[in-house]
């Protein structure tokens, strides 16, 4: 597993991130965040995620 270093979403396999069209892949990350409703979750306030999915809590 990879994460966008723009906006931290983690991805699988893949080379440009579906959200940020971001080509800047790591595989050197920790922790992990899964938002699902981003209007009622206080959690993505605070990381300042502005859409449903995986996403890493650093990115190194």
């Amino acid at each position: 597993m990879h994460a966008c270093r723009n906006c931290r979403m983690i991805l699988n396999d893949e080379k440009i991130c579906p959200k940020c069209q971001g080509t800047d892949i790591t595989e050197k990350y920790s922790g992990e965040i899964i938002i699902l409703n981003v209007e009622k979750s206080e959690i993505a306030k605070i990381a300042e995620i502005n859409a449903p999915g995986k996403f890493a809590i650093k990115v190194r």
